[in-house]
């Protein structure tokens, strides 16, 4: 519990402050050492400063409980790997409904919120293919493209995981409450933000981070010049995610920012399949077959993988360790580890790091 409440404590530090949080956390310190470190300087009695932050995340903790809201600290095994290689991964995320729909492969749909209807008709029909390809897709929960992806994977029988710019329980915009409790029987939603946190407009630009965080791609539907998906996308490529557009209509301007990233390399993107292609992942064609996944990789895997030879079992390593061994860039590594986790060949523990997991035991 001190532990929790130490990160939830390091969450309600200011923006600016959560890169030095992560830079401390990724070097091992413990997260009251870390709340020590940066709460000095911050007051002149720090002990004031620690105790005024802790008692606001046991108020948040307690708000979370009361909600069935479950907090997912740094350093816990079912925070997401793919969030901790982001130069400033959130200490705490906030979760409702299923934990697990972070921790799969995804595909970051965004776009305009005032969508035109072939926005939305795209965004509906890209999130139904990609979870029939048992890809999970990932939205901000926004009116447009985002709520129409959202509802693609949800008619899909697919999972979907939804980003918000508020607290988990501060459904912003309103009217999508309904679509926010069906996201939560298969997927998730959830926030950096602590319970009760209500909308304002900088939250906005920073959760997208978190949505191509989650991401292996984002592909860009119908956005203006200044359109926020445009952040989602420059995010993605910091973080050496893929990025890829969907073309449009060239009279009504509409579409100005996704043609622009089109035109700077983007991939172009008219059905499912050239998603798929981006990631090395290609349709079955009996979906019967296999174990149940809609999609695999385009390459076989040898019995010997080259990515286990660099794991020692009962050995933890993290993600730069392995991408240094490996010669993987770790935003094409993490989906090999992925798959190998589903395999049972390898295990993830806390902190963002990899076990391999010896058979012969």
């Amino acid at each position: 519990m001190n532990d929790l409440l130490d990160f939830v404590a390091l969450s309600l530090f200011p923006p600016w402050y959560w890169l030095r949080v992560a830079e401390r956390l990724r070097a091992g310190d413990p997260a009251d050492a870390v709340l020590r470190r940066l709460a000095v300087g911050r007051a002149r009695d720090e002990s004031d400063s620690i105790s005024t932050l802790r008692s606001r995340a046991e108020a948040a903790i307690r708000r979370a409980q009361d909600q069935a809201i479950v907090a997912i600290p740094w350093n816990d095994p079912a925070y997401p790997v793919a969030l901790t290689t982001i130069a400033d991964p959130p200490p705490v995320l906030w979760t409702r409904g299923r934990a697990d729909a972070l921790s799969a492969p995804a595909v970051a749909l965004v776009g305009s919120r005032a969508a035109s209807p072939y926005g939305l008709s795209v965004a509906q029909q890209l999130a139904h293919d990609l979870v029939a390809c048992g890809l999970v897709v990932v939205s901000g929960l926004a009116r447009g493209v985002d709520s129409a992806a959202h509802r693609g994977a949800l008619a899909g029988d697919g999972v979907t995981v939804a980003v918000l710019g508020s607290g988990v329980d501060v459904m912003y915009p309103p009217e999508h409450e309904s679509l926010a409790k069906e996201i939560d029987k298969a997927g998730a939603v959830v926030s950096e933000l602590v319970p009760g946190t209500p909308p304002q407009p900088w939250f906005f630009p920073l959760r997208n981070r978190i949505i191509s965080g989650l991401s292996r791609a984002v592909v860009v539907i119908e956005a203006s010049e200044k359109s926020g998906s445009l952040i989602t996308a420059r995010c993605a490529l910091e973080q050496g995610r893929d990025v890829l557009a969907v073309p449009g209509n060239v009279l009504n301007g509409r579409n100005r920012g996704a043609h622009g990233l089109l035109r700077d390399g983007a991939k172009i993107v008219e059905s499912a399949d050239d998603i798929l292609e981006e990631l090395g992942m290609t349709r079955r064609a009996d979906p019967s077959t296999g174990s149940g996944q809609g999609a695999s990789t385009g390459e076989g895997r040898p019995v010997s993988d080259p990515i286990l030879a660099c794991l020692a079992p009962g050995e933890p390593s993290d993600l730069d360790a392995i991408a240094e061994r490996s010669g993987l860039c770790t935003a094409r590594l993490l989906p090999r580890l992925f798959e190998l986790e589903l395999q049972g060949a390898v295990a993830r523990i806390g902190g963002g790091r990899f076990v391999r997991v010896d058979r012969t035991c």
